[in-house]
């Protein structure tokens, strides 16, 4: 029975119970649910491209479990489902809706191989804008890197992608640190973004984070940042007046 087929039948079946004296069949209609939601569960996963093995892993329970949960079998609780729909990349509300993602799957799929084409581009052209900026030749940065000049070229007109461990020797080559070569704009770059800034906030010490947590202390965190930003000499007269106001 396919996903549709469910939702015309639950439908189907409330209005026969308004249309008719028989009392509600409130254990059909739980099931029916459940197989919805399952289906809606299997779908979410498989556009995120996660396993069985993974979402079990994720929510501490055996992968046998999610595939009950898939077959309408059992049910997760709402914790469970919030925590897969984080991670799963949908939003929380997909799995009391009615729509499918297989449409948004093959888009996505487009869109992803688009946009790796597009960053071996970029890629490339800083690594070739940094190899100019350090005077260095081709064959310079090949000597240095034990990486052919014909492979360095691909690598800069962007027809290949240029390998991790590689990145990190070229990049020292060139004389720039990681950060210069990654993604800042977009959704994935600001992605990546935000979790490097939650990782440097995070590894504040405690009240500190509390304190810039806390909305009312916004005016502070504000005229902190002005602060930082005044030059030298303006920032010791403002030092001097507040000095000469306290005493």
């Amino acid at each position: 029975m396919s996903f549709g087929d469910f939702s015309a039948r639950f439908k189907q079946a409330k209005g026969d119970d308004k249309a008719s004296d028989k009392p509600y069949d409130h254990a059909e209609s739980y099931r029916i649910r459940a197989k919805i939601l399952g289906v809606l569960i299997c779908d979410a996963r498989n556009s995120a491209a996660r396993t069985l093995e993974d979402c079990a892993r994720l929510l501490n329970v055996a992968p046998e479990t999610v595939e009950s949960w898939e077959h309408g079998e059992q049910v997760p609780d709402l914790a469970q489902l919030e925590l897969l729909a984080y991670y799963l990349d949908v939003p929380i509300s997909h799995f009391w809706g009615s729509d499918l993602m297989d449409a948004d799957r093959t888009q996505k799929l487009h869109t992803q191989g688009e946009y790796m084409a597009l960053r071996h581009r970029m890629i490339g052209a800083l690594l070739r804008q940094a190899r100019e900026e350090a005077q260095l030749s081709v064959e310079d940065v090949s000597q240095q890197s034990g990486i052919p000049a014909e492979q360095l070229a691909a690598y800069e007109v962007g027809d290949a992608p240029v390998p991790m461990n590689e990145m990190y020797v070229l990049s020292n080559v060139v004389r720039k640190n990681m950060d210069y070569f990654m993604e800042t704009t977009g959704y994935v770059g600001e992605l990546l973004q935000i979790r490097e800034e939650w990782k440097k906030f995070m590894s504040l010490d405690e009240d500190v984070r509390r304190f810039a947590a806390n909305p009312q202390n916004y005016g502070f965190i504000k005229i902190a940042m002005m602060f930082s930003q005044m030059p030298v000499e303006q920032l010791r007269k403002v030092a001097e007046g507040m000095l000469d106001i306290t005493m």
